[in-house]
Order: structure tokens, then C-alpha cells, then sequence
């Protein structure tokens, strides 16, 4: 059966243990983590071994992502955490490091540094037997050139539907990348532009009917890796009717993926 899974830290101030030994019992058996203090990385790769919980992916820092498109000191210095992300990938057990490639709406455009960064970046963990995920963010342009630049060996699509809907302003990805799939970031939202509320599937205007057939067309076999943060509407159930919620929720949506339900 197709994998669910859920990004650790979801529920502030949850203990590691506890919230992978929930999840697990809901039937999760995959998350991903982000880039930690080295003992913090070792410590949850462990737990999550502990509990059968694999840890797919790694989500690589992106405070100042748009720097590396930029001369100067500040995109060495981003490249250098994102190798480092690649490490830690490595203590975390994890083959795919997902990346941002800019942020913001007045993000810089493709330069001639900034591919020359992201390829240091790419071999750098092609050498470590690590695949680098792009997700989409505002811009298609750069994501565009790095599925062009970048072989399949190499490089891959994560597709975030939950930023497709809030922040593309009506771009869709999947029917130009959905080939090149290999994690996803699910989520929900109300559409509202450059609103990333990070909510359980179904709980806001999101259509899961599309997202269930791009993943199909894609043919997509992964897991289906929700993306979910407990604030705002969920801050008034406990934790444990919290991951039982989203645990229903992917559930459902992978009978929808895998055609058992229409």
C-alpha cells in the first residue's frame, strides 16, 4: 500500500517521541524533517528508526535563499548551509533534500551566479548519493530552467499544491513537471494570494479531485507527504484529534489517488 506521511514539528512543543509514536499508530510510516543542530539530527533519526517512521526527505533552509542568486558573501553562505543540508541528509537517512529555489514575490531572476551555485549544489550531492527536490514556490521560470538544466539522476520535482494554489497565482505545475515528481508537500488553503495556511486536506477550497488525478496522470507512486502546521482553527483540539484528523484526511486522499474512490 501507497505510503502516507507527515512532517515532524507540526505541533509546537510536541515531544519527538510522542508525536512519531502517534503517527505511527494512525498508520503513517514516512516524514520529513528539517535541517537540525547535529546532536537534534542524530536524536530524531533514531526515533524515527525506533518507530518504523522513514525519513524520506529533509527540507533544506531557505532564510536567505534569494541570495544565491545574487553576488557576495550571502549566497557562499546560502550554498554552504545547503551543502550542509546534504549532510545532514545523510544523518538523517534521508535520499532527498528538498529546496527552495527563491522566495518572496520580488524574488531576483535567474543570474549567472545563481546557476553556477546551484550546480556546485547539484554534484555536491549527486557525490553524496543524495537527490535534490525543487519545490515550487512563486516562480516558474527558475524552477523551469533547473528541470532543464538538471538530469533525472540528479534532480527532481517536489510539487507543493498547497503554494500552487496560494502563492502561483494560477500556474499549474504538474502538467509541465509532473513527470519529474519524486516527493510532495501537501496541504491545504482558502486560495486567498499569499496566504500559506498549511491546513489538513479537504478543510479548505483546495480540490482534491485535481491533485488525485495529476498524481495519477504523473503516475506517481511515492508518498503522499502532508505539510501541516496546528494553529489558527485547529489550536482547540488536542494534539492526538489532531493527527487522527490529518491521518483521515490522507487516508482519504489516497484512496482518491489510488482510484478506490471517485
Amino acid at each position: 500500500m501507497r505510503r502516507i506521511g507527515m512532517n515532524m514539528h507540526t505541533i509546537k512543543g510536541m515531544d519527538d517521541n510522542a508525536f512519531l509514536r502517534e503517527i505511527a499508530a494512525l498508520g503513517f510510516t514516512a516524514t520529513f524533517m528539517k535541517t537540525l543542530p547535529l546532536k537534534e539530527q542524530e536524536a530524531a533519526a533514531a526515533l524515527c528508526a525506533k518507530h518504523g517512521i522513514c525519513c524520506e526527505t529533509l527540507h533544506a533552509p531557505f532564510s536567505h535563499i534569494n541570495d544565491i542568486w545574487l553576488p557576495g558573501e550571502g549566497g557562499d553562505a546560502m550554498l554552504a548551509e545547503l551543502r550542509e543540508a546534504v549532510e545532514h541528509c545523510l544523518i538523517a537517512g534521508a535520499k532527498i533534500a528538498v529546496v527552495h529555489l527563491s522566495s518572496g514575490v520580488n524574488a531576483p531572476p535567474v543570474t549567472d551566479i545563481g546557476r553556477l551555485r546551484f550546480g556546485k549544489l547539484v554534484e555536491y550531492a549527486r557525490k553524496r548519493g543524495v537527490k535534490i527536490a525543487f519545490e515550487n514556490q512563486r516562480k516558474l521560470a527558475n524552477l523551469a530552467w533547473a528541470m532543464e538544466t538538471f538530469d533525472d539522476a540528479a534532480a527532481g520535482f517536489c510539487w507543493d499544491c498547497g503554494h500552487e494554489q496560494s502563492l502561483a497565482g494560477g500556474m499549474r505545475y504538474m502538467p509541465l513537471f509532473g513527470k519529474r515528481l519524486i516527493t510532495t508537500h501537501i496541504h491545504d488553503n482558502h486560495g486567498i494570494a499569499d496566504r500559506d495556511e498549511h491546513l489538513i486536506p479537504f478543510d479548505g477550497t483546495l480540490d482534491y479531485g485535481y491533485v488525485a488525478r495529476m498524481l495519477r496522470e504523473a503516475n506517481y507512486s511515492g508518498t503522499l507527504m502532508l505539510e501541516l502546521y496546528r494553529r489558527d482553527r485547529y489550536s482547540n483540539i488536542s494534539p492526538e484529534a489532531y493527527l487522527a484528523w490529518a491521518a483521515k484526511a490522507a487516508k482519504r486522499l489516497r484512496s482518491m489517488v489510488d482510484g478506490e474512490e471517485i
